[in-house]
Parts: structure tokens; C-alpha cells; sequence
């Protein structure tokens, strides 16, 4: 059962790279960093489940601090501005930092995988 869940957990992770991309919403140089990350993270969590070996586990150790490190960097300074069509005539009251950071609980899971894969 654990199996079939990191599997569904893995196809919804790609799944929404693909459909971000194919919606074209990497429209500038931080989105494309965004989506080159979540590719390399998608990997190492790929590897965890279907237990195939890629690279070293330095790479992977590597690959957890850094992704990490800039899933919460974009989604405290960048996730708002890229969220979609905003309106800049618009002034709207900016998301509080803990609501920020509540929307990290859905890459939790990729962060353990990726832990797990590497240590």
C-alpha cells in the first residue's frame, strides 16, 4: 500500500510539472529555475521509489539541502508574484508568512523521499 502511494504521490509531482509547462507558466528566468529544480528534485524522489540508483548519494545530499533552501526561497519571495494573472492596478494585502509557508506541507513528502534517497 506504501508503494502505491509514493507511486500516486510521484505521478501527481510530475504530472503537475508537465501541466504547468504545457499551460506555459514558466514565462521568466525564476519560473524556469523553478521547474529545472523540480525536475532534479522529481528524480531523486523517482529514485527513492522504484529504488534505482542515480549519481551518488552526495548528489542527492546536495540536491535535498539545495532544493530545499530554494523551495522555501521561492515560496516566501517569489510563489505570490508568479501565482498566476494578477491585475497591477490591483493593491491587495500580501499573503502573511505563515500562509507562505503552509502550501510547503504538499512538497514535504518529496523532501522525505529525497532524505531517505540520500542518507
Amino acid at each position: 500500500m506504501t508503494d502505491f502511494l509514493w507511486l500516486m504521490y510521484l505521478g501527481f509531482m510530475g504530472t503537475t510539472a508537465i501541466w504547468f509547462l504545457i499551460k506555459g507558466k514558466y514565462k521568466n528566468n525564476i519560473t524556469r529555475l523553478d521547474f529545472v529544480i523540480s525536475i532534479i528534485t522529481w528524480l531523486g524522489l523517482f529514485g527513492y521509489v522504484t529504488e534505482t540508483e542515480m549519481l551518488t548519494p552526495l548528489v542527492w545530499k546536495i540536491v535535498f539541502v539545495f532544493g530545499l533552501l530554494w523551495d522555501v526561497i521561492f515560496t516566501i519571495f517569489f510563489a505570490e508574484r508568479f501565482a498566476g494573472d494578477f491585475d497591477l492596478h490591483e493593491e491587495e494585502e500580501p499573503m502573511p508568512l505563515p500562509a507562505k509557508l503552509s502550501g510547503l506541507i504538499f512538497v514535504l513528502p518529496l523532501y522525505y523521499g529525497i532524505f531517505q534517497y540520500a542518507f
